[in-house]
């Protein structure tokens, strides 16, 4: 959280959107990958809306 400056909110729709992500492939637990995706999406939404 401190390191990408992220609100508590912020990191909880994180951790939201890469359980869905591994829901999606079928695993069992949340990887790093899957939080990796997670951030990659919400910096997508974020630009769409800045432009």
């Amino acid at each position: 959280m401190k390191h990408l400056n992220l609100s508590a909110r912020a990191y909880d729709k994180i951790l939201k959107v890469s359980g869905t992500i591994a829901d999606l492939e079928g695993l069992e637990s949340i990887n790093g990958s899957r939080i990796s995706d997670a951030i990659q999406y919400r910096s997508m939404d974020r630009k769409g809306w800045l432009e």
